[in-house]
Parts: C-alpha cells; sequence; structure tokens
C-alpha cells in the first residue's frame, strides 16, 4: 500500500469517527430542551453556592458597581417565571417573526420557479472564460432561496462544465462550493440576516436592554465577501481541484435545460414588476424629506426604512415572484400564492419547534444570571492572559469552524453560543455585530466538509452519478481544498477590515 493510499484511508476512518460522534447527538430541539433542563439545574446549584460577580455598569446614566447573584429557577419565583413566560418567550422571539415573513415572499418567488429560471438563464448565457466564476456566485446568491441552491444548481453545475468539456465533478464541487461555503455572503439580505440579528440582539439585552442588532449588520462585509469567494473559489476550482481528476467520458452527454418560451415571458414580466417595485422604494427613500427617512434627522439608518427593511426584502421577493409566476403560468390566481406561502411556512415547521426550545433555553439562561456572571468572568480571564482584538476574534472563528463539523444547524449553534460569547466580547470591546461576523465566517467555512451537513448526502449522491466509487471521503478530499481557502481568505479579510475600522454594515461598528 503506497503513502497516498494510506493519508486516504486514515481520512476516511476520521471522517467516519466525526460522523459516528456526529450521530450520537440528539436532534437540535431536543438538545435545547436538554440545556434549559442543565440551567435549572445548574441555576439551583449555584445559587446554593453564592455564585456572584461585582462589576461596573451604568445606571441611570452613571457609573455604578453592581453586583449580580445567580437566580434559582427552581425556587417559587423561579418557578412560576418558567410556567407564564414560556408562550411569551417563543412569540416574542426575535427570530420568529423575521424568519417567518422574509420567507412568505422568497417562498413565492422559489415556488414560481422564478429563482430557477433566473439561475439557469444567467449559468446558460455565460462566456466559457467565466463559467466557473458564474456558478460559484450564483451558489453564493442562491442561499437566499435556502436549499434551492443545493437542488437546482448542484446538479445544474456538473452539466454545465460538461457541456463545456470539463470534468463534471468539478462543476459539481464549485457549485457545492459556492452554494454551501458561501452560506453567509451575499449582496442581498436572506432569511439568515434577520434570524442571527434576533439572537444577537436577545444576547447582547443581557448586557443592555436597549440593544438592536438590525438584518443588515453584517451586510457590507458578506457583499464584499460575495466576491471575494467567487475569485478564491474560481481558483482553487480552476488550479487545484480540476487538474487533481481524472479523465472524465460520459456514456451519454449530458445538455442543460434551456429557458422556456413561457419562462422567458415571466422573466420579463419578473424584471419590468421588480424595476417599478425598486422605483417606488427610490422615492420613499431618497429625497431629504422622503418618507421613510427619519422625521427629525432625515436619516437612513435609525428610520422607517430600516425597520421595515424585512418586510420591504419581502416584498422584492414577492412581488418579482407573483409576477413572474403569472407570466409563466405557474401561477394561475391568488390561491396558488397563498398556497405557495403556506408550503414554505410547513417547510419552516422544524426551525419552528427549534425556536420554542431555544427561546426557552435563552429565557431561563438570562433570568438565572449565569450568562451574564460567564461573561464577566470570561472576559476578566481573557483580558488577564491577554487574548483580545482580533486574535481573539480568529480564535473564535477557528472555534466555530470546528464546532460546526459536529453540529451542523447553524440556527442552533448560534441559539447556544450567542449568549456566552455576545455579552463576553462585549465587555472586551467587541460589538455583538463583530461578534455575530466572526461566527458566521466559521460557520460557513466548513459546511462544505460537514459529513452531517443536511445537503452533504446529497452532494455525495451527485458525486456517484459521476463517480461510482465516491463516497464521504471522497467529497470531502475534493471540498477540503475550498474549505481551507475561503477560510484563510475571510480571516485575510476580516484582519484588513478591523485594521481599518470599517463598519461591517450600515449603523454596524467593530468596536463596541
Amino acid at each position: 500500500m503506497n503513502l497516498s493510499q494510506k493519508q486516504k484511508n486514515k481520512s476516511v476512518t476520521l471522517l467516519d469517527r466525526i460522523e459516528k460522534v456526529g450521530n450520537i447527538l440528539p436532534s437540535p430541539a431536543t438538545l435545547f430542551f436538554g440545556l434549559f433542563l442543565l440551567v435549572i439545574f445548574l441555576s439551583f446549584i449555584f445559587n446554593k453556592l453564592g455564585t456572584n460577580v461585582t462589576y461596573d455598569a451604568i445606571v441611570n446614566g452613571e457609573l455604578q458597581e453592581t453586583n449580580v447573584a445567580v437566580r434559582s429557577l427552581l425556587s417559587r419565583e423561579g418557578i412560576v417565571y418558567i410556567l407564564t413566560s414560556a408562550i411569551s418567550n417563543f412569540t416574542g422571539f426575535f427570530a420568529l417573526g423575521t424568519v417567518l415573513t422574509i420567507m412568505l415572499g422568497v417562498g413565492v418567488a422559489d415556488g414560481s420557479g422564478l429563482i430557477a429560471a433566473l439561475m439557469r438563464r444567467v449559468a446558460l448565457n455565460t462566456p466559457k472564460a467565466l463559467i466557473t466564476s458564474v456558478v460559484i456566485f450564483l451558489g453564493i446568491m442562491s442561499n437566499i432561496a435556502s436549499s434551492t441552491g443545493y437542488v437546482v444548481l448542484v446538479p445544474l453545475g456538473a452539466i454545465l462544465f460538461m457541456a463545456f468539456g470539463r470534468h463534471p465533478i468539478a462543476g459539481l464541487a464549485a457549485a457545492f462550493a459556492g452554494v454551501s461555503g458561501g452560506w453567509s455572503a451575499n449582496l442581498l439580505l436572506g432569511s439568515n440576516d434577520p434570524m442571527f440579528a434576533g439572537m444577537s440582539t436577545a444576547a447582547a439585552q443581557t448586557l443592555n436592554p436597549d440593544y438592536v442588532v438590525q438584518p443588515v449588520s453584517n451586510w457590507y462585509f458578506m457583499l464584499a465577501s460575495t466576491f471575494l469567494l467567487t475569485i478564491v473559489g474560481t481558483f482553487v476550482t480552476d488550479k487545484i481541484v480540476e487538474p487533481r481528476l481524472p479523465e472524465y467520458k460520459p456514456d451519454v452527454l449530458e445538455e442543460a435545460q434551456s429557458v422556456t418560451a413561457n419562462e422567458k415571458r415571466g422573466l420579463k414580466f419578473a424584471g419590468i414588476a421588480a424595476l417599478i417595485f425598486l422605483a417606488i422604494i427610490l422615492i420613499l427613500v431618497v429625497p431629504k424629506n422622503g418618507l421613510l427617512r427619519n422625521p427629525e434627522t432625515n436619516g437612513i439608518l435609525a428610520s422607517p426604512f430600516m425597520s421595515s427593511i424585512i418586510l420591504i426584502m419581502m416584498l422584492l421577493f414577492l412581488v418579482p415572484g407573483i409576477a413572474y409566476g403569472y407570466g409563466a403560468g405557474t401561477l394561475k390566481n391568488e390561491k396558488d400564492i397563498i398556497k405557495l406561502m403556506e408550503k414554505t411556512i410547513a417547510g419552516l415547521s422544524s426551525f419552528i419547534v427549534l425556536i420554542f426550545f431555544a427561546a426557552q433555553f435563552t429565557s431561563a439562561f438570562e433570568y438565572s444570571n449565569m450568562g451574564i456572571i460567564m461573561s464577566i468572568k470570561g472576559a476578566q480571564l481573557l483580558q488577564n492572559i491577554g487574548l483580545v482584538g482580533l486574535p481573539l476574534l480568529i480564535i473564535f472563528i477557528l472555534l466555530t469552524a470546528f464546532i460546526n463539523i459536529f453540529i451542523a444547524v447553524d440556527s442552533a449553534k448560534w441559539a447556544m453560543m450567542a449568549p456566552i460569547f455576545v455579552p463576553m466580547f462585549m465587555r472586551l470591546n467587541i460589538s455583538p455585530e463583530m461578534t455575530q461576523l466572526a461566527y458566521r465566517i466559521g460557520d460557513s467555512s466548513t459546511n462544505i466538509i460537514a459529513p452531517l451537513m443536511p445537503f452533504f448526502v446529497l452532494t455525495v449522491d451527485f458525486f456517484q452519478k459521476y463517480d461510482k466509487k465516491a463516497g464521504i471521503g471522497s467529497v470531502v478530499s475534493t471540498m477540503l481544498p475550498y474549505s481551507v481557502a475561503f477560510l484563510i481568505g475571510w480571516i485575510i479579510m476580516l484582519s484588513v477590515w478591523y485594521f481599518l475600522g470599517l463598519p461591517i454594515g450600515p449603523g454596524a461598528p467593530i468596536f463596541y
């Protein structure tokens, strides 16, 4: 057995172990229920031990010494709180309403066929020299519609590469890298942005009750990340991944499905509708006395426009989606539109269940004061060992990237990590928005090599269509260069952003 074969066997064994450990973990909802019970138990123990912390806090505009002790959830007050706050914890969880709202629009745009037709139209009209970049770019943009990119673009990437005489697995890899590795990047807001912002807000408010993390808080950085990952992904595909692949001789040459006449008509309708909608928004925002500007300062940041950004994004998908549906003939009447919305919400059932248990855990954690105490003591420890600023953010990114291999649901991880790390980093002068950004970098970078990621198995199946011997190890070894390159590229860009002190989103600074 040669050295390369031994290394391959070792990597497969390691992946088998990772998969085995990951499969032992319960579902995210069950995991949060277990954490909820753990918080109740620990709050009782630490309360009996008299655990507390003293710190300086601003109260009524003045700096005062404040003492916080752990509150037991097994006390009379604690039990009453658990029973009486459960419903309000769930319905008041910021991420719930924002995600459901934006997905109503995305669901119609996706269900009517607009997003799939648009991706095919762009890909089929791309010059050969740009095909890799376009496939990766479309993959990144497809995360607006959640899982659409996995189902539509990944197999399409293989067909497009074959049409240009290139290896189909290189096309699969490029598309999968864009869809999964670029999960947090985009030119527009997606469903992830309000979800993360809601969890970050809840975590930040344990330290500052008035703090709100806006859904657009990472937009500037993620917009730039779209181009960074497209460039990096193109280099990895053309210079590293594809040259290592053996020659491919297809039994039957597949052709990418062309855009039909009805789809072209639908895209035309959608384009006109989108332009009209954007023109209306510009009329309401651009003039200094615009309706959606701040009535006192005429600014945009703290304005009705920012407060309604989720509804506006929902309409930006909904209006063209409806127009496309009527133009392409995929929607006949308003009942079809409502059915697509209902189907979308039904598809979010697991997310809604997860949010119920996550909300109870977050609320109990906040009530017990353990989050504040952990953040203060953790911040003091990090300061004492000198781990602050950019080195701290980089280590946090690497930690998140590692955890992501075992817990692939991004919302579940952030709901667990935000209550601890957001207030802790706030005490180290790092804004909640920046902490959230660092988390998203680590989380996205290892998506493409996480065997427990929900769509990883589907991608293995796509690989096996062109290589019967392909398995989990084959896919991971193919995708590993993307994961490493994305992680390094993102960390370098974050470092430049950090040293220049650039805002990472509208009204979102790096430092707290």
